[in-house]
């Protein structure tokens, strides 16, 4: 499966501000926006572009693909199935972003980002409703149970992101058992509960209905 490689800590840059791809480091004075907060490249830090127009439609819709770890095939087959459902379609967008199931680990605190919290999934660590759910684009729904599997529940992964997490508060949708390993969706996340960053998902539906 492709998935991008590269340092996560330029995309930090090139957005201007923290997205939270580096766990823990991303809370100390090593994160590279602490340090080199200045587009990544020769010339970034002489660099200052007057963005207007299609530029802001995609920096932000950038800045959402970074910050949830997508590739651009993923993000627009997401796109298009919020599009497709009933009522607006950027926060349809937004809420399926938060429901997949890479997310919610990732929002629950079993992992510190949502890259080792989709290896966690991918590895089989995670089962909702009590069974094994391997697929990290899975979207869990209002009263879905969410746990990891007995067999993992001493793995040092997850027990060492608990405790790097203890300080994260876990949105209102979602209810976390931590010392049981295990969580339920309580309901339907709502605007304010979305997305950690500041984002303007309208110019991301204006960018994709042109």
């Amino acid at each position: 499966m492709a998935r991008y490689i590269g340092p996560v800590c330029r995309q930090c840059r090139r957005e201007g501000m923290k997205l939270f791809l580096k766990g823990e480091r991303c809370h100390t004075a090593k994160c590279a926006i602490e340090k080199r907060n200045f587009p990544p490249g020769q010339h970034g830090k002489d660099r200052k572009p007057k963005i207007v127009g299609y530029g802001l439609q995609l920096r932000e819709k950038q800045k959402a693909r970074h910050y949830y770890q997508l590739l651009e095939g993923q993000f627009r087959n997401l796109f298009e199935k919020a599009s497709a459902m009933k009522g607006i379609t950027g926060d349809n967008m937004l809420n399926m972003l938060e429901r997949r199931l890479d997310n919610v680990i990732y929002r629950m605190g079993f992992g510190t980002s949502r890259a080792q919290s989709r290896q966690l999934v991918r590895h089989g660590h995670i089962a909702v409703n009590g069974h094994r759910v391997d697929i990290p684009s899975f979207q869990v729904r209002p009263n879905d149970a969410i746990e990891i599997v007995e067999g993992s529940k001493k793995n040092p992964t997850i027990l060492h992101a608990l405790e790097a997490t203890a300080h994260a508060p876990s949105p209102n949708w979602l209810e976390v058992d931590r010392e049981n390993l295990k969580g339920r969706v309580i309901g339907q996340a709502k605007r304010e509960d979305l997305v950690q960053i500041q984002l303007n998902e309208q110019l991301i539906v204006e960018l994709y209905s042109k």
